[in-house]
């Protein structure tokens, strides 16, 4: 039987809580699509190409997407492609600014998107 597969977007000043979370996800049974925390910085524009078709098809390729925020540009629009593709997205939020109508997104309140406000290894105990 395939495992499921899941992606976890979110910034650089994540990266140790992401790489956290994936090998907890990952000793749970479940398959990370594409490990983004292992690229570091890109330092050119082919780099940044490579890389970006890289995490694309991590997205297209997971069953569900995951951000932990706060998340920087790259992990909106990879959420954005996951709703796209209709993939159920879970947000996990440190803080409850996220129903904070000044700090919040349109898409972070649409029907395929569940968020969860609290601490990590409480959000991690969900799946």
């Amino acid at each position: 039987m395939d495992r499921i597969r899941f992606y976890t977007a979110s910034s650089f000043q994540n990266i140790q809580d992401v790489n956290y979370l994936n090998q907890r996800l990952v000793e749970k049974g479940y398959e990370l699509s594409y490990d983004w925390t292992q690229n570091g910085r890109a330092s050119s524009l082919a780099e940044l190409s490579v890389i970006g078709e890289e995490e694309m098809q991590g997205v297209r390729n997971a069953d569900f997407l995951i951000v932990l925020l706060p998340g920087g540009k790259g992990s909106h629009i990879e959420m954005g492609m996951a709703l796209g593709l209709r993939k159920r997205v879970y947000l996990f939020s440190p803080e409850d600014r996220v129903y904070e109508l000044d700090s919040t997104s349109t898409f972070y309140h649409v029907s395929l998107v569940s968020i969860y406000v609290g601490e990590l290894n409480d959000f991690i105990q969900t799946f």
